[in-house]
């Protein structure tokens, strides 16, 4: 069973988070085990201070380091754990990496807030820095949710179809291909005929040409740097084909 441990002042966001979904579905079934816990608890005085004014001045306040110290000891327990610290300045976080993270047996999730946390405890307490993205937010809890959500869906048993995840934007670098339900004519546009062949194999190659051709589309980025196969080449090139063809109706 994976374990995910958030450090967080705000508990409350991880646990309807932690009760819902897929990601509470995996909890009830005994999959995973998603707990809190809040530096408040190892503080020592009335008010249970955890940040103070920064050294040198300027706006805010910064964690301060043995509170969170105290909470990461009680979070890692006598077991292994690798202790991720959410932040701006952390590793841009990918699909790619969700493989190595899901093989880790308990992720310790430092949610930060205010200003950050001191920098004497980030370099000795903390073994990875991540980021999921050029912005700012309040607060790490909703990376650290975001992070055990794209963890958690690829575990085994996790969804109700192992080839959901297997499908997923992102796996192999590429982006997913379109989907389609009931009813058959929406608005006057058709489900793509191959899709109500039966026809397996060409329903794959539909769905592999669709895949590589929005992901040279949308994200030309994400297309493998050393060149795509042949046989992907040509997906590409009829995609590119039937492209032009309806833009030019």
């Amino acid at each position: 069973m994976n374990r995910y441990t958030v450090i967080t002042l705000f508990p409350e966001l991880v646990h309807a988070f932690r009760d819902t979904g897929i990601v509470g579905r995996c909890q009830q079934r005994g999959l995973v085990a998603i707990d809190t816990v809040n530096p408040r608890t190892y503080t020592q005085d009335r008010r249970a201070t955890v940040d103070d004014t920064p050294y040198g001045g300027g706006p805010g306040m910064v964690m301060m380091a043995a509170p969170l110290r105290a909470a990461i000891a009680a979070a890692r327990g006598a077991g292994p754990a690798l202790v991720i610290y959410l932040s701006p300045q952390g590793r841009r976080f990918q699909q790619r990496d969700v493989a190595r993270l899901a093989s880790c047996p308990h992720l310790v999730l430092v949610a930060g807030r205010y200003e950050g946390i001191d920098e004497r405890l980030l370099a000795r307490d903390i073994d990875e820095e991540w980021s999921v993205g050029d912005f700012v937010l309040s607060g790490g809890e909703v990376p650290a949710m975001l992070m055990i959500d794209a963890i958690v869906r690829t575990l085994p048993d996790a969804l109700g179809d192992a080839r959901s995840a297997q499908e997923d934007s992102f796996s192999e670098d590429l982006l997913d291909h379109p989907h389609y339900t009931r009813p058959e004519i929406l608005d006057g546009e058709a489900v793509p005929p191959v899709l109500l062949s039966g026809h397996h194999a060409a329903i794959d190659a539909w769905r592999r040409q669709q895949r590589i051709g929005r992901t040279w589309q949308r994200r030309p980025d994400l297309l493998p740097s050393g060149g795509l196969s042949v046989t992907d080449l040509a997906l590409l090139a009829a995609y590119r084909r039937d492209l032009e063809e309806s833009s030019g109706d």
